[in-house]
């Protein structure tokens, strides 16, 4: 559902960055301005991480390996309590950041409200923490690529006539016992969902190609109405319960 002919590709919401690694690994975004945004400050710097420096993170992440425990993992966990955190480096920041995403429960990223990372060690023999070879393919895939930490509003300054746009926001709930939307220390809710929808709109009249996950509610529905909105077979691997794993449908708006 990809255009093949676009200009400059932006993706404000990056998260795992499966889009932009698909559309790299296709050769779609040769010799394209690419701009990869998000305003998870620590997320953002481990994409910055691999790109630059990405055989010290690999050493670093194999150390980590060789001490992994529970013990280990909530003293690392911890670490963003401590007054210092702010002096650790970029590639210690994001060296932690990728261990806790390897070991904690479920795949789960989740702070608190002032924050904080609390999300509980998992149930792996043995994590892959040093995964060496998907490490050094995304700085290969990273390198002419621009990484932002910013609100998904900027783009709205950004992204030009024939530009192609992918929002992938964290997902409107489903009910209101799966409204886990914290993956900073704000929410993304209704307002910022109408928020979203107001950038959609504005992009479309500035005749930027424009595509959104989404999921599969009438809240959701309604909003994009007046767009094609289709609908997608997904498999959801993350979820604290392990029944409410499985096949989903989502929508694509465009």
């Amino acid at each position: 559902l990809f255009p093949r002919e676009f200009d400059s590709y932006y993706e404000p919401f990056i998260g795992g960055g499966a889009v932009f690694f698909e559309l790299f690994s296709k050769g779609l975004l040769k010799n394209k301005k690419v701009i990869l945004s998000d305003i998870n400050k620590e997320l953002i710097n481990t994409y910055n991480v691999v790109k630059n420096n990405p055989y010290e993170l690999i050493s670093n992440l194999e150390n980590y390996k060789k001490q992994h425990s529970k013990e280990f993992y909530y003293k690392i966990r911890e670490l963003d309590r401590k007054e210092n955190y702010d002096n650790l480096s970029n590639l210690e920041k994001a060296t932690r950041f990728i261990y806790l995403n390897k070991t904690y429960f479920n795949g789960l990223y989740s702070v608190n409200k002032k924050g904080y990372f609390n999300t509980p060690i998992g149930s792996y023999k043995n994590p892959n923490i040093a995964d060496s070879d998907v490490i050094l393919s995304a700085s290969e895939a990273l390198q002419d690529v621009e990484i932002l930490q910013q609100s998904f509003k900027e783009i709205l300054k950004q992204a030009k006539q024939s530009d192609l746009v992918y929002f992938d926001p964290p997902y409107y709930p489903l009910n209101e016992t799966s409204n886990f939307t914290s993956y900073d220390s704000n929410c993304f809710l209704e307002d910022e969902q109408f928020e979203l929808f107001e950038v959609f709109n504005k992009l479309t009249d500035k005749k930027v190609k424009v595509i959104q996950s989404n999921s599969d509610t009438n809240f959701i529905r309604k909003l994009y109405k007046k767009y094609t909105i289709k609908t997608i077979n997904a498999n959801r691997f993350i979820n604290s319960k392990g029944n409410k794993r499985g096949k989903i449908t989502e929508v694509l708006i465009l």
